[in-house]
């Protein structure tokens, strides 16, 4: 049997959580299918680098647009480029489009079948979703196969805002490869641990979203033998350095760049942090759980439900940013607690998070909407 065509449309193809989960479906799929990739913001493909050599992947450069003014014509070149494939993957708002070009062509036009998938929301509509935004998801999303999102909270969104029915939305959480953590880290350039310092650090996109200047804020008022380590890349590292420098703590932030294997860097971090003013599902906290970490967050998506019952109490809803401030404090002060909150977590992250189920449910998904099935070639 010939591989399944996916072609793939994404928002950004930057290596974040989204990218990171698409990357590895279609390295644990190999042969059985082959993918062709479309980025809105075509600048942004750092998640390129890690999809294994032996995997059969095009980035055209002469494929239509998914920026640009809505517009029949517009759509009707994105649906014909559509229908030389098995099937469509969509991701997030910025690769809508593809997906009302679906809606829009699909009654005179022989297309594929769309699987869309929400990941969450950029800075732009943490504080509410965009009016006009909703009602193009509510007809769009009509046209699609399914919906996929990670977290009960989107799963809600999905029910309550967009209006889909329930047959339609499939609720498949992130999951990691779990034996991957918890070994020794790998150095990172320009950082040599300090004798007796505790590491706070994270991995994330620099994106405003990720509000890492609150971070930085809740870090700057603990005591001055606490460093905080930054492992990403992103528009917003301006910006991080500036609020360092205005706290008076340049010496204590240290911005690592982009890492293409987080478990080589976690063993850097004594303490994992999350400050995003939007989260769902996010796997960077998996990956810190994996690798024996407690975290400290604010209550954002799931991550209250995903972490141990023992570290719920330090995913704070507390003032911006005390209560982050607050739970890195009490943190801090007790290696014993880091010890046992990071041991639960690991043991929550290899009982429900392994990533098998997760490349099954979406290898079941992709291939029953397709009408062809992705065969399990690779593991």
């Amino acid at each position: 049997m010939n591989p399944i065509r996916i072609l793939h449309l994404h928002s950004t193809f930057a290596l974040g959580g989204k990218e990171a989960r698409a990357v590895r479906l279609m390295n644990a799929y190999g042969a059985g299918a082959t993918h062709v990739i479309l980025s809105a913001m075509p600048d942004q493909m750092g998640a390129r680098g890690a999809i294994d050599p032996g995997i059969i992947v095009d980035f055209p450069t002469d494929a239509p647009s998914l920026q640009g003014k809505p517009g029949p014509l517009r759509y009707w070149r994105l649906a014909r480029y559509m229908a030389g494939f098995d099937l469509v993957l969509t991701y997030n708002w910025g690769a809508m489009d593809g997906v009302m070009a679906r809606r829009l062509y699909a009654p005179v036009m022989r297309l594929p079948p769309i699987v869309h998938h929400e990941d969450g929301f950029n800075s732009d509509e943490t504080q509410g979703q965009k009016p006009k935004r909703v009602w193009f998801r509510r007809l769009g999303l009509s046209a699609v196969a399914a919906l996929v999102v990670p977290s009960r909270r989107l799963e809600a969104v999905a029910d309550t805002v967009w209006r889909q029915p329930a047959a339609r939305v499939r609720r498949i959480a992130n999951g990691i490869a779990v034996v991957d953590y918890g070994g020794a880290a790998e150095p990172l350039p320009g950082f040599v641990r300090r004798p007796g310092e505790v590491v706070i650090g994270t991995i994330a996109g620099l994106r405003a979203v990720k509000d890492l200047p609150r971070l930085v804020r809740a870090v700057a008022a603990l005591p001055d033998h606490v460093r905080l380590l930054i492992v990403g890349e992103g528009p917003e590292r301006a910006a991080i350095l500036a609020e360092a420098a205005r706290a008076g703590m340049s010496d204590r932030v240290h911005l690592a760049g982009f890492h293409p294997r987080p478990a080589a860097v976690l063993g850097h971090f004594d303490i994992f942090a999350l400050s995003s003013e939007s989260e769902q599902f996010p796997i960077s906290v998996l990956e810190a759980m994996a690798a024996g970490l407690p975290v400290a967050s604010p209550d954002v998506g799931d991550v209250a439900a995903m972490v141990s019952m023992e570290n719920r109490p330090f995913v704070t809803a507390g003032p911006e940013p005390q209560g982050l401030h607050d739970a890195l404090a009490r943190l801090v002060a007790d290696d014993g607690l880091r010890a046992q909150l990071g041991g639960a977590n690991r043991v929550v992250a290899v009982a429900e998070y392994g990533e098998a189920a997760m490349i099954e449910a979406y290898r079941t998904l992709y291939g029953s909407v397709a009408g062809k099935p992705i065969l399990p070639v690779c593991t």
